[in-house]
């Protein structure tokens, strides 16, 4: 939550330092209502004292000395500063949540498809070495009852042609 508000802030500043360089305008001089004085992104409207003031972007957030930060606007006149602000940081909050559950997920159920997937592959590599076994047993069983009809050996294939016996 405060990566969020840093974040927020952070390009606030940078905004707000850039606009302020590029123009010479001073925000004390728009006192007349609000709309006009936040028609300039580098003031700051405050209620409590009906005034516009130059945003103090050194400090990040106005100082309560300067104008509370319920009393602030920036931006619009309808929203207050700390509104804004809280809005922003749980906008930021969910987006970033949102983004690791979505990563978790994924990676998750990637993991959980592969492990699967590998799973039914073993399975039908042993299905196969089982009936590729059963198979050349049955192979090995003929050729034993064949040759035991046969009076053939299981020994060695040259032993009837050995003139010795």
């Amino acid at each position: 939550m405060n990566l969020g508000i840093c974040i927020s802030l952070f390009l606030l500043v940078c905004g707000l330092s850039w606009t302020l360089a590029q123009t010479n305008i001073t925000c004390e001089s728009k006192s007349q209502n609000c709309k006009q004085c936040l028609s300039n992104v580098s003031c700051l409207w405050c209620i409590s004292t009906q005034s516009c003031l130059t945003y103090p972007y050194q400090t990040i957030l106005p100082p309560h000395s300067l104008c509370p930060l319920n009393d602030a606007r920036w931006g619009q006149c309808i929203i207050n500063f700390q509104t804004l602000i809280i809005t922003l940081s749980v906008l930021g909050a969910i987006i970033i949540i949102g983004f690791f559950i979505c990563l978790f997920h994924c990676c998750k159920c990637e993991n959980c498809g592969n492990s699967t997937q590998e799973r039914k592959m073993q399975r039908k590599a042993d299905k196969r070495t089982n009936a590729q076994e059963q198979r050349r047993s049955e192979m090995m069983a003929r050729h034993d009852e064949i040759r035991q009809k046969y009076g053939l050996s299981r020994g060695s294939a040259y032993a009837k042609f050995d003139n010795s016996a």
